[in-house]
């Protein structure tokens, strides 16, 4: 928690044009959560006392998307500087730091923005304090132009570059934190003497230090900094955040047997000594206790899964799946919107949708709850230890009572009392020898068509 009140800016106007997406950039996801949502999150722990989101007309989802965050309208783009000055009126009167943030920088922690505000308060507490970050690749980058005490002198974007300040390895990250009371005044002053007629941000230093302000930076890890602008980004964006998912579960407790196969999202929770095999996929909403295995190839999504179960390989766990413990789902299994109690196993080849399904049950293998009827869905309801048997359909609505049994290849349309057995089949017909008298006539009719 930080020791003064802070506001928050966050800049999430840009169209993204580089994505060639509908979509407003911001909004582009990494480990299934919106960009922007990874930079609230990151402000959260730090408790802003205000946080305003910066969108360009039209971006409605995105104020949505960050509520109860309020947001303010950037007209027109016209630079940093403006889109900044966007929030203004919801910041008129606001006494202490402001810090400037872009929604599509997705990687940044909250220890970083913990440094950056530390840094603000710092005696003699400068008016401003830029992140730096040193990238394989300068180029594209504003750099930090520091006095020979180490202060900030000025941020000079890369087109406006001279050959010395582009060889200066000192980046601009864009992160930024301001005293509140200059903040306005100083954007006020800034101009479009630049490249691109644009009211930069980063010019704000010049303007302060004309003005005898000080100002500072912090460095911090590039891969942390990165923005994405483009599709490449994008992915590579997404490959530093699957790295710091997967270092982190395994720091607290997890086995991944091959760690870059396996993706996660950003609100994964796995249990220690749980074990993950080789191209396991974690969709949103997704909760694993200790001590499961889930072997190779499977897919999970919006669920819960009790200690000690088993998952996998190739089966598919989709939203509103709930395993108690010692649950086993074996190879092409699909669970959907059903509660599986403890002790339940289904080892082959099953679909279980829309049911409740008692503990000791076994789903045979080609068993399958039939819950639509191409208008609606209806549930299936299954005592306790039910043996269903292999190629069992079962049509919902639909209620199997406690130590039933459902004989193999059924098709079970009616309610299952308990200890009763349900066979829905037509009857077998054996006629002895008439398989060789089948093929005899066949090796007939067949020798007649070559003649």
């Amino acid at each position: 928690m930080t020791e003064t009140t802070f506001a928050a800016i966050v800049l999430a106007a840009g169209k993204g044009t580089r994505m060639r997406s509908a979509l407003p950039k911001v909004l582009h996801a990494i480990a299934n959560r919106p960009m922007i949502g990874h930079v609230l999150g990151a402000l959260a722990p730090l408790q802003p006392a205000r946080t305003v989101v910066v969108v360009a007309p039209g971006m409605d989802a995105v104020s949505e998307l960050v509520a109860p965050a309020e947001s303010a309208v950037q007209a027109e783009q016209k630079g940093t500087a403006d889109a900044v000055a966007a929030a203004r009126q919801q910041l008129d009167g606001f006494a202490g730091d402001v810090l400037v943030l872009y929604g599509d920088a997705p990687l940044v922690t909250p220890a970083t923005l913990q440094a950056l505000l530390e840094a603000r308060r710092r005696a003699p507490r400068p008016v401003a304090v830029v992140v730096g970050m040193r990238p394989p690749d300068p180029g594209p980058y504003g750099r930090l132009v520091a006095g020979p005490d180490g202060a900030l002198e000025a941020i000079v974007e890369a087109l406006d570059c001279t050959p010395d300040q582009r060889a200066i390895g000192l980046c601009n990250s864009g992160l930024m934190a301001v005293d509140a009371t200059h903040l306005f005044p100083l954007l006020d002053r800034i101009g479009t003497e630049n490249a691109k007629g644009e009211r930069y941000l980063t010019d704000l230093v010049a303007v302060a230090r004309r003005e005898g302000l000080s100002c500072r930076y912090v460095e911090a890890p590039a891969d942390e900094l990165l923005g994405v602008n483009s599709r490449a980004e994008l992915a590579a964006a997404e490959a530093v955040m699957q790295a710091r998912l997967r270092r982190q579960a395994m720091e607290d407790g997890v086995t991944f047997v091959a760690p870059e196969t396996v993706f996660l999202s950003a609100d994964t929770k796995i249990g220690r000594d749980t074990i993950i095999g080789p191209f396991v996929v974690f969709g949103p909403e997704v909760e694993i206790g200790e001590g499961v295995q889930v072997p190779a190839f499977c897919h999970l999504a919006g669920a819960r899964i009790g200690d000690r179960s088993i998952i996998g390989p190739f089966a598919r766990l989709r939203p509103g799946a709930a395993l108690a413990p010692d649950v086993h789902i074996g190879n092409f299994v699909e669970v959907k919107n059903s509660r599986l109690e403890s002790g339940v196993k289904a080892n082959h080849l099953a679909y279980i949708g829309d049911s409740n399904v008692g503990a000791e049950t076994n789903v045979g293998a080609g068993a399958i709850t039939c819950n639509y009827d191409g208008v609606e869905k209806f549930r299936t309801e299954i005592g306790k230890s039910v043996f269903v048997g292999t190629n069992v359909s079962m049509v919902a609505p639909l209620n199997v009572g406690d130590g039933a049994i459902l004989a193999a290849g059924s098709v079970i349309t009616g309610d299952v009392p308990a200890d009763a057995m349900a066979i829905g089949r037509g009857q077998q017909v054996t006629k002895p020898g008439r398989a060789k008298e089948w093929r005899a006539r066949r090796r007939q009719a067949r020798h007649r068509g070559k003649n």
